[in-house]
C-alpha cells in the first residue's frame, strides 16, 4: 500500500525535511519532522498498484484505527470523531455480510455454475456493495433481493435466480443465515449504544456481553457442517462473512482501550485469512471456480490484508511511544477524516470499473495452466512454497544443464515463471520416472 500526502508534505518527504513513519517496516500513513520530531500530517489517500484502495471485506475506516485507540488522552471532539469512524465501520461490516451472504445461495444452488459465478464475481460484488451503501439497493433481514439487483444481467442469470427463489433449499438457507445476521446486527447496535455509556465499569460489562454474542454469530458462520460439501467459491464467501464478524470483535477490544489485545487479534485475523484462503485454493476443482476465485483472492491479499497490516502496525507504533510522545502526537494530531472522505469518493468511481485483478488474471490465464495458476495464488500467502519450488527448479536445471536457472536469478523472476518452470520440470521428471519403470518391467 502506498500512502498519498498533500503536495506540500510530499515535497518535504522528497527533500528529506519530513519522514514517513514506519512500524515493523510498514508505512503507517503518518509524517513527522525529520529534525524536531514533531508530528505533522496524516495521509490523504492510499493506492495499491497505482489503483485507489477498495477492499472487499474490511471497512476503510480501519485505517484510522491505532493512534487514537487510547481514549484517555483524547478530548471530546476527537473521541466523538473516533467513535463516529467506528460506528461507520460497523455499518460497513453489516453491509459487507449482507451482500456476501446474499450471493452464497446462488453460488451453492445455481444449476449452471459458470453463469452463477459470473453473476456475482468480484466486479459485481463490489458494485452491489456500493449500491447498498448508497441505498439504491435494500438489505432486508440480511439479504438483498437478487431478482431486482440482477435483473439487468442476461436472461440466463434471471432464469437461474427465478428458479432459485422457488427452491425449498434456498428458503432453508436464507432462514438459517438470517437468524445469524440478526444476531450480528443486534450486537452492533448494542455496541454503538455501549460506546456512549459514561460509567466505565458498566460500559465494559456491556461490551463483554456483546462480544459473547458476536462469538456466537461467528460460530454459526464457520460451523463445520455448513462448510462440508460446498464449492470453493461458496466456502470463500462463508469465510468472508466470518472475517467481518472477527473485525467487529476487534472493535469491541478497541473501544475498551485494549491496544495489546487489538494488535494480537489483528495478527490472528491476518493469519486466519491466509489459512482459510489456502483451504479454499486447495478445494478449487474447475476453471469456472478459478475464474471466480483468482481476482477475488488477489483483491483480498492486496487490499484487505494490507489494511489490517497497517492497522496493526499503527497500534504497535503508538504503544511503543513514551507517555510524553503520545500526548504530543495527540495534541498535534490532524484530522483523519480527509483520508476516509477521499477513499469513499474514489470508491464510488472505481466500483463500476473492471477490477485490476481481473485484468491481471486474464493475462496470466493466457500464459499458465490450471495448476500453475493455483500455485501462483498460494504464493501470495505462502512465500515458503515458492522458495521450495525455486530449490526444485534449481536442482532439475543443474541436472539438465540449464545453467542460467541459478538461485539468484530465480529469486528475481515472477511467480508465473516459477510456477510454470516447476511444472515443466515436474512433468519432465515424472516422464523420466515412467520411462525407467517401463524399462525395468519390460
Amino acid at each position: 500500500m502506498l500512502f498519498e500526502f498533500t503536495p506540500a508534505i510530499k515535497a518535504g518527504i522528497e527533500t528529506g525535511q519530513y519522514l514517513e513513519i514506519q512500524s515493523n517496516r510498514i508505512p503507517i500513513g503518518i509524517v513527522r519532522n525529520a529534525t524536531g520530531g514533531t508530528f505533522l500530517a496524516h495521509a490523504v489517500g492510499a493506492l495499491v498498484d497505482n489503483y485507489p484502495l477498495l477492499p472487499l471485506t474490511v471497512p476503510i475506516e480501519f485505517l484510522t484505527m491505532g493512534a487514537n485507540i487510547v481514549q484517555d488522552y483524547l478530548d471530546f471532539p476527537k473521541i466523538y470523531q473516533q467513535n463516529n469512524f467506528l460506528q461507520t465501520g460497523l455499518t460497513s461490516l453489516q453491509t459487507n455480510i449482507g451482500v456476501l451472504q446474499s450471493t452464497i445461495a446462488l453460488i451453492e444452488l445455481g444449476k449452471i455454475p459458470s453463469v452463477a459465478l459470473e453473476a456475482v464475481n468480484l466486479r459485481q460484488t463490489l458494485k452491489l456493495k456500493k449500491e447498498v451503501e448508497q441505498m439504491q439497493v435494500e438489505l432486508k433481514n440480511g439479504f438483498i433481493d437478487l431478482q431486482k439487483t440482477l435483473k439487468v444481467q442476461g436472461a440466463e442469470v434471471r432464469q437461474i435466480v427465478k428458479e432459485l427463489v422457488q427452491d425449498i433449499n434456498f428458503e432453508q438457507h436464507c432462514t438459517l443465515l438470517a437468524r445469524t445476521y440478526t444476531l450480528f446486527v443486534q450486537a452492533c447496535h448494542r455496541l454503538q449504544s455501549a460506546m456512549k455509556l459514561q460509567d466505565t465499569s458498566h460500559r465494559n460489562n456491556e461490551i463483554d456481553s456483546i462480544r459473547t454474542v458476536l462469538f456466537k454469530a461467528l460460530a454459526n458462520y464457520v460451523n463445520p457442517q455448513l462448510l462440508e460439501n460446498i464449492s470453493a467459491p461458496a466456502q470463500l464467501r462463508r469465510f468472508e462473512c466470518a472475517w467481518a464478524i472477527e473485525q467487529a470483535v476487534i472493535i469491541t477490544y478497541q473501544v475498551q482501550n485494549q491496544a495489546l489485545v487489538v494488535s494480537d487479534r489483528l495478527g490472528h485475523l491476518q493469519n486466519k485469512i491466509k489459512e482459510d484462503i489456502c483451504t479454499v485454493i486447495n478445494n478449487c476443482e474447475t476453471y469456472n471456480e478459478l475464474n471466480f476465485l483468482f481476482p477475488e483472492i488477489s483483491r483480498i491479499c492486496k487490499h484487505d490484508l494490507a489494511i489490517l497490516e497497517v492497522c496493526q502496525a499503527r497500534i504497535d507504533w503508538f504503544r511503543s511511544l513514551s507517555e510524553m510522545d503520545k500526548r504530543l502526537f495527540l495534541k498535534n494530531n490532524c484530522n483523519t477524516s480527509e483520508l476516509v472522505d477521499r477513499l469513499v469518493s474514489n470508491q464510488a468511481k472505481i466500483a463500476l470499473s473492471v477490477p485490476a485483478e481481473q485484468l491481471v488474471y486474464e493475462d496470466l490465464a493466457d500464459k499458465s495452466h490450471f495448476y500453475s495458476l493455483l500455485d501462483q495464488l498460494i504464493f501470495m500467502f505462502k512465500p515458503v512454497l515458492r522458495q521450495e519450488y525455486e530449490v526444485y527448479i534449481n536442482q532439475q536445471a543443474h541436472a539438465t544443464g540449464h545453467k542460467i536457472l541459478i538461485p539468484k536469478n530465480l529469486q528475481q523472476v515472477s511467480d508465473v515463471t516459477i510456477a510454470n518452470l516447476y511444472y515443466y520440470f515436474k512433468v519432465r521428471d515424472e516422464s523420466n520416472i515412467n520411462e525407467t519403470l517401463e524399462a525395468i518391467t519390460a
